[in-house]
C-alpha cells in the first residue's frame, strides 16, 4: 500500500523542491511569482495529504515517516533561499531559528519514539498556526510582490519565529522528565 494517494502527493511535494528552486532562478519574468505558486502548491499538498490519508484510512509508516520529512526539506530550502536572496541579518537570524528549531524537534520526536513515548511530541495546534504562519511569510518573501508584502511576510516571519521559540519550549517541557531520567528502561 506504498502508491496510495496522500504518499502520492507528498512524494510530488518532494519532486516539487526543484522545481521551486529553479523557478526562483531562472532568468524569467515573474520568475518569484512562478516560484510561490509552486511553494503554495506544495503547501496545499501539506494539508491535503494528511486528510486524505486520515478520511481514506490511507495512513501508513511510509506517510509517517516522508510526510514530516517533505515539510521539513520544503520550509528549510525556502528559508535558506530567502536569506541567500536578502542577505540581510534581520531575515537570517529568524530563518536559523526556524531551522535550528526544526533539527532539534526531529531529533526530539526520534528519541521519545524510541523509548516509545511519542505521543508526548504530538504536533499540537501551536505548530499547526506556526506552519501556517511560516508558508504565508516564505510565499510573501519569495514572491516579493511589493513593499506592502515584503513587509508584511518580515512580520509574519518574526511571528512565526516567536511561534518556534514557543512551540520547542512546549514539547522540551513535555519531553523533560524523560530526558531527565538517569535510566530510561
Amino acid at each position: 500500500m506504498m502508491y496510495t494517494l496522500p504518499n502520492i502527493l507528498t512524494l510530488f511535494r518532494i519532486g516539487l523542491i526543484p522545481v521551486f528552486l529553479l523557478a526562483f532562478y531562472l532568468p524569467l519574468e515573474n520568475s518569484h511569482f512562478w516560484a510561490t505558486l509552486v511553494f503554495f502548491i506544495a503547501s496545499m499538498t501539506d494539508m491535503l495529504d494528511g486528510y486524505l490519508a486520515r478520511r481514506l484510512e490511507q495512513t501508513s509508516p511510509l506517510g509517517a515517516f516522508l510526510d514530516p520529512v517533505a515539510d521539513k526539506i520544503i520550509v528549510a530550502v525556502a528559508l535558506v533561499l530567502v536569506a541567500v536572496d536578502f542577505n540581510e541579518i534581520w531575515i537570517t537570524v529568524p530563518a536559523m531559528i526556524i531551522i535550528s528549531r526544526e533539527i532539534v524537534i526531529s531529533a526530539l520526536r526520534e528519541w521519545m519514539a524510541s523509548i516509545g513515548k511519542s505521543a508526548q511530541v504530538a504536533v499540537g495546534q501551536i505548530g499547526k498556526i506556526k506552519t501556517t504562519a511560516q508558508m504565508l511569510c516564505l510565499g510573501g518573501l519569495v514572491w516579493q510582490q511589493s513593499e506592502f508584502m515584503i513587509w508584511l511576510a518580515v512580520a509574519l516571519l518574526y511571528v512565526a519565529a516567536a511561534l518556534t521559540i514557543w512551540s520547542m519550549v512546549i514539547y522540551l517541557s513535555s519531553a523533560w522528565k524523560y530526558l531527565e531520567q538517569k535510566d530510561i528502561n
